[in-house]
């Protein structure tokens, strides 16, 4: 296409624009309303499945060494736990270091089990390549010798797993529905845009204009509509989140876990949104446009 006539394109398109000013006022209306709802599941999504990220690394399988186990035999026991299947590293936690953190959870009453009596176990804390196989790796373990219990959550583990799972897969169905909405809203829009110059177009036809040439000014209206139509929810999302972000920071201060940053997250799904917006805006003309294209 010669660059004289993507000029022209363009200049018919914001023409266009004008001329059906309420019209494109609507259809960017739509196309706020719905990507602004998006962003929103988008945001919401990545910052829970940050959150399921950080809980799922945070389960680990906890093995109690026996009492009556020496040196030895808890290095031949450490062994064998690295040894195994989809184990990602081994750490040693001594009935001291147990003592210390019950006692930073619980009060300094603990502190009465110091030394010989101190009724805790020497532990190995093993975590897994991912987080799916902890209830794996812990049947396994329990098989060894030298261990007299193995923690990991039982249960609950394997339902926070499924639960954060199913959160995903949710979150995901809604986007690709408001997603598919915004491409339906935009395309209801700009068919009676387009339904008004009908005419114009059944002329254009008849006097030689090839389809491509009459799409392109509505494929660009229709991809400055939804680059618009992001824009406003992209700077309403932002400032949105940076309040959200330092809310949740303050919560969730002292714990492991953490919300995304606002830089680079902000960014990506900005960007995000601005390339779904220009996409859905030129496809939903695309859709309104082809059953003009036909002359008989």
């Amino acid at each position: 296409m010669k660059l004289r006539t993507v000029k022209r394109h363009i200049i018919d398109s914001f023409k266009s624009l004008k001329r059906n000013g309420w019209m494109s006022i609507a259809a960017v209306s739509a196309v706020t309303v719905t990507l602004l709802l998006v962003g929103t599941f988008i945001a919401m999504l990545m910052n829970v499945n940050k959150l399921a990220t950080d809980i799922e690394n945070d389960v680990s399988v906890r093995v109690y060494i026996d009492l009556a186990t020496n040196e030895e035999q808890q290095k031949e026991l450490q062994s064998e736990l690295e040894s195994l299947d989809n184990v990602d590293s081994v750490e040693f936690s001594s009935r001291e270091d147990e003592l210390e953190q019950v006692v930073g959870s619980y009060g300094d009453e603990f502190n009465l089990f110091d030394g010989d009596d101190n009724p805790l176990y020497d532990v190995f804390i093993v975590n897994t390549d991912v987080p799916e196989n902890t209830s794996l790796v812990a049947k396994q373990i329990e098989e060894l010798e030298y261990v007299t219990q193995v923690n990991y959550g039982g249960a609950t583990a394997d339902n926070l797993f499924k639960t954060m799972n199913t959160v995903r897969n949710i979150g995901a169905v809604v986007i690709v529905a408001l997603i598919l909405t915004a491409v339906f809203l935009i395309s209801n829009t700009i068919r009676i845009t387009i339904f008004s110059r009908s005419t114009e177009i059944e002329i254009m036809k008849l006097v030689g204009a090839t389809n491509w040439y009459i799409r392109w000014p509505f494929l660009i209206e229709g991809a400055l509509i939804g680059l618009v139509g992001a824009i406003i929810p992209v700077a309403i999302l932002s400032f949105a989140y940076v309040a959200a972000f330092d809310i949740g920071t303050d919560f969730l201060a002292g714990t492991y876990f953490g919300l995304l940053t606002p830089n680079p997250f902000l960014y990506q799904v900005g960007g995000l949104m601005l390339g779904i917006g220009i996409i859905i805006g030129a496809i939903g003309s695309f859709m309104s446009i082809r059953k003009f294209l036909k002359v008989y």
